[in-house]
């Protein structure tokens, strides 16, 4: 099965910027889409964004929109979330996700493979 490694989280300041990685390995050829989600204490998951492997379309949750961008190194089997402008509220654990089958979807059960997390902590 796929594994997924995230690393890069940390605290930083309002305003600040982060990226997040996630490598994937094994068979990595099964992968379609590659997604990142977030959970809050005492919240639910929510998506962040996803990327198409092969075509590097992507989609984004509205409140990141033009301050988050992921990208992918395909030959690298990595995919990264740049994350600018951070505010408080974007203070959670992120997870890196796969999925086998095609189309960037936003519910978290309909991905196959998770990786174990990172926290991200913005501060005010």
């Amino acid at each position: 099965q796929v594994q997924l490694v995230e690393s890069g989280g940390g605290l930083v300041q309002a305003g600040g910027s982060l990226r997040l990685s996630c490598a994937a390995s094994g068979p990595t050829f099964n992968i379609r889409v590659m997604g990142w989600f977030r959970q809050a204490p005492g919240k639910e998951g929510e998506f962040v964004a996803g990327i198409t492997w092969s075509t590097g379309s992507t989609n984004y949750r509205n409140s990141v929109k033009g301050r988050f961008t992921i990208s992918r190194d395909y030959g690298q089997n990595t995919v990264y979330l740049q994350m600018n402008s951070l505010k408080s509220e974007d203070t959670a654990v992120y997870y890196c996700s796969s999925r086998r089958s095609i189309g960037i979807v936003t519910g978290p059960s309909q991905y196959d493979y998770w990786g174990r997390g990172t926290q991200v902590t913005v501060s005010s």
